[in-house]
């Protein structure tokens, strides 16, 4: 195979190695929350959120140590937020990427991208994607949050999963998302509005109850 043939392929060995290497790493440290996730504030963009449980089966199959959900109605652009923790990540235990999980689950991605939102502590880059199941169209922000960073970027995150659980047997990550529904009363640039208004005040509220 000549050089130019391997070239699109070392991304991905890199994550497969990095992966197959991460899980290997012995000595990990579980790192517990510094408080519960439910001292995230209920409030968030001038609403107030229902707390939705997951069922056993679902948290089963997703491996989070903890988690909050919740649903914030109103007319215009309705949303859910969902924060799922992991005090350590190992083989059949880490973070499912909504990237995969979502079209699997009926939505297809209509357009994707990162973007920037402003924070308290400054501007941070998180994933935007449209999103369709059938007639419903979706606006989503996520981001993964943790070890004094937030990353956007799959590869990035990949690598500093590796990294830190190789060299200081770190592993714990918060997957952040943040679901806008549109309707008749919600345009594209109103869910977005109100996603990057909600990402603005999560982020700080979450970087309170991680690990230092």
């Amino acid at each position: 195979m000549s050089r130019p043939d391997v070239v699109p392929w070392i991304p991905g060995a890199l994550l497969s190695l990095g992966a197959l290497f991460t899980l290997g790493v012995s000595g990990q440290r579980a790192m517990p929350l510094a408080l519960p996730l439910d001292s995230i504030p209920l409030v968030l963009a001038g609403r107030v959120g229902t707390p939705v449980t997951l069922s056993p089966a679902e948290t089963r199959v997703a491996g989070m140590t903890s988690y909050i959900l919740r649903s914030y109605d109103g007319e215009v652009a309705p949303f859910t937020v969902y924060v799922g923790y992991y005090d350590h990540q190992t083989q059949g235990r880490t973070i499912h990427s909504p990237k995969n999980c979502l079209p699997g689950s009926g939505w297809e991605a209509l357009q994707q991208a990162e973007v920037t939102v402003p924070t308290s502590l400054g501007p941070q880059r998180v994933n935007r994607y449209m999103l369709q199941n059938k007639q419903t169209r979706a606006l989503v922000f996520y981001w993964y949050q943790g070890r004094g960073r937030v990353a956007a970027d799959e590869y990035q995150v990949k690598w500093e999963l590796l990294r830190d659980a190789a060299l200081r047997g770190r592993s714990e990550e918060a997957l952040v998302r943040i679901v806008v529904i549109l309707n008749d009363r919600t345009t594209e640039a109103d869910a977005a509005r109100w996603a990057e208004r909600v990402a603005g005040e999560l982020v700080p509220s979450l970087f309170r109850v991680l690990p230092a």
